[in-house]
């Protein structure tokens, strides 16, 4: 990159940390939060002497930059960003600007489902290898930072639509597609196609010395590939029926994808795995190629699935009372996740869903939901779609305004035996800060009456 003068939107972890890299590499920088910056992320600004604004936007200021560096978050249609794009002015993702100035060899993981879970778990087969690896992207520490604070000889990043919107150059020595279903059709104009595009930026700086592992058997990304020039080396995983992993080498690939018997595959169990259900094992399914990608031995990566503990908020089981179980997947913010969570109950389900809506199609759950929930309680301040989707599905359906009050409600209806599953389909942000939050708050109202 020639420019030298670079502005910096949105004092996140992102933005922060893309800072952070600028500076170390002598660009001149300044960093502008239209809100207030948490203070651990002034500290960072202010030991590496970064000069910053807060509850504002100098805009002459943004506009005289060379580059901006924008947050994730910030979308497109912002004026700012708007009058930005219509002068030329180059605005980019922390992502891309870390990959300027990365040398290590990259994993990146996109998904509209799973993409947290196989990116902790490919890291955590790296790790397992005791190679030198990082985590980041969409979770832990931004990957700009990372860059300029560590000296790491392998990636495992987790990618957003939103991170990908902007990249110019971004090139994974290894990029994974895991599905692709309707998800934040709010900021993509409510046009599936345009998401649908965002994640194909995935690959589309790759060639035939790189590696793309995608879901065969999900059509969105089978209609895409069908249509278009795929570049990449190519590993097509289909959506596993089997408990265990089947690893088919490299040269056998064209023949597992025309459905020609290829050679015998090395078999990887996953009996011991903290994940249950088939799409993780289709999870692993792709972080068992990611790992191969590199050579990875066959009994570290036996060794890594058996060992691998799963972030919180992902069908993570709170606790066992009056013999009903209880279940935090507050990261399940659409449609595509409840259906996995909805899919692997075997016990009848009191279903606690909503927040924001982000432009959901429920149709897919109607099924799912008459056979297993015997009770919807909704929890968001604009509950109208769920009430109208689901009211003629389930014979009970309630309002919540808060995690205290949905877990007492739920309380009510389960029986022994029963599940109360928190999976909203839907964003945090009517209620809660994040989905952590939305999470944390089930699991203590749920540990509340167990006292």
């Amino acid at each position: 990159m020639n420019h030298k003068k670079i502005v910096v939107l949105g004092a996140g972890e992102s933005g922060v940390g893309a800072a952070v890299l600028a500076k170390k590499k002598g660009y001149d920088i300044f960093v502008s939060e239209k809100g207030s910056i948490k203070g651990s992320y002034l500290e960072i600004l202010k030991k590496y002497e970064i000069e910053y604004e807060e509850g504002q936007h100098d805009e002459a200021r943004i506009l005289s930059a060379d580059v901006v560096i924008k947050s994730p978050g910030i979308p497109d249609k912002v004026p700012l960003i708007k009058k930005l794009d219509k002068q030329g002015t180059p605005v980019i993702d922390e992502i891309e600007f870390g990959f300027q100035h990365c040398k290590a060899k990259i994993i990146a993981i996109t998904g509209s489902n799973g993409k947290t879970t196989t990116t902790n778990l490919t890291y955590h087969l790296f790790k397992t290898a005791g190679w030198n690896v990082g985590l980041g992207g969409n979770v832990g520490v931004s990957f700009a930072r990372q860059i300029a604070e560590e000296k790491f000889d392998y990636y495992v990043l987790e990618i957003s639509s939103f991170q990908l919107d902007r990249i110019t150059t971004f090139r994974p020595d290894v990029a994974i597609l895991l599905n692709i279903t309707p998800d934040h059709l709010d900021r993509y104009e409510y046009q599936f196609e345009n998401y649908v595009n965002s994640k194909f930026n995935i690959i589309k700086n790759q060639d035939r010395n790189d590696d793309f592992i995608y879901n065969g058997s999900d059509i969105t990304i089978k209609n895409y590939i069908e249509k278009s020039n795929v570049a990449p080396h190519w590993h097509c995983i289909f959506q596993v029926q089997s408990q265990d992993i089947s690893y088919y080498e490299t040269s056998d690939m064209e023949h597992h994808r025309s459905e020609v018997p290829p050679s015998p595959p090395t078999i990887f169990y996953t009996n011991k795995m903290s994940i249950k259900g088939m799409h993780n094992v289709f999870n692993a399914t792709c972080a068992v190629y990611a790992a191969k990608c590199f050579g990875l031995p066959d009994e570290v990566i036996q060794k890594g699935l058996d060992t691998f503990v799963n972030d919180p908020h992902r069908m993570e089981k709170v606790a066992v009372i009056n013999e009903i179980t209880y279940i935090n997947d507050s990261k399940a913010t659409n449609v595509d996740s409840v259906f996995y969570a909805l899919d692997a109950m075997t016990q009848p389900v009191i279903w606690i869903a909503g927040g924001t809506d982000k432009g959901n199609d429920y149709e897919p759950l109607m099924k799912l939901v008459r056979e297993k929930v015997k009770a919807v309680i909704c929890l968001g301040l604009d509950n109208q779609k769920i009430l109208e989707a689901f009211s003629s599905q389930v014979k009970i359906i309630e309002e919540s305004g808060s995690a205290e009050e949905a877990v007492n409600l739920a309380k009510l209806y389960a029986k022994k035996g029963d599940v109360v599953l928190l999976s909203p389909a839907c964003a945090s942000f009517d209620l809660f800060k994040n989905y952590k939050d939305r999470g944390n708050q089930f699991k203590a109202a749920v540990i509340k009456n167990v006292k």
